[in-house]
C-alpha cells in the first residue's frame, strides 16, 4: 500500500510541475514576466515565480516535502498558504489568467480577492 502510496505522490508532483511550466509559458505569452524552474530531468520539484506589476510578485514551490505559495507585494509577504490551500489559491490565478479581459490585468483581480 505505501509503495503504491509514494508512487502516485510521485506521478502527482510531476503532473504539477508540469502544468506550472505551461502556466509560465501561457503567462509570458500574455506579456507577464513569469518563470519555472525544475532541478534535474524527474521533475519533482519546481519553483514559479510570475510578476503581475507593481512590486506584485507570486512564487509557488512544489517538491516531495511539500507545496507553498507565497504572495508579496513591495518585498513584503502578504500571503502564504500550504497543500490543498495553495493549489487552490494557483487555480484562481490560473482562471484570473484565462478568463482576463484584454483591458483587465490580474494584479488588480488577485488584489481584490
Amino acid at each position: 500500500m505505501f509503495i503504491r502510496l509514494a508512487n502516485q505522490h510521485r506521478e502527482f508532483v510531476r503532473d504539477l510541475v508540469m502544468n506550472l511550466q505551461a502556466l509560465a509559458i501561457v503567462l509570458e505569452r500574455r506579456g507577464y514576466v513569469a518563470s519555472c524552474y525544475t532541478c534535474g530531468g524527474q521533475m519533482n520539484s519546481a519553483s514559479f515565480m510570475v510578476s503581475l506589476g507593481e512590486n506584485h510578485l507570486i512564487r509557488f514551490l512544489v517538491s516531495d516535502y511539500g507545496i507553498t505559495w507565497t504572495e508579496m507585494r513591495d518585498d513584503r509577504e502578504l500571503m502564504k498558504l500550504e497543500g490543498a490551500e495553495a493549489i487552490s489559491q494557483l487555480q484562481e490565478l490560473a482562471n484570473l489568467i484565462k478568463y482576463e479581459q484584454p483591458t483587465q490585468r490580474p494584479s488588480s483581480a488577485l488584489a481584490e480577492s
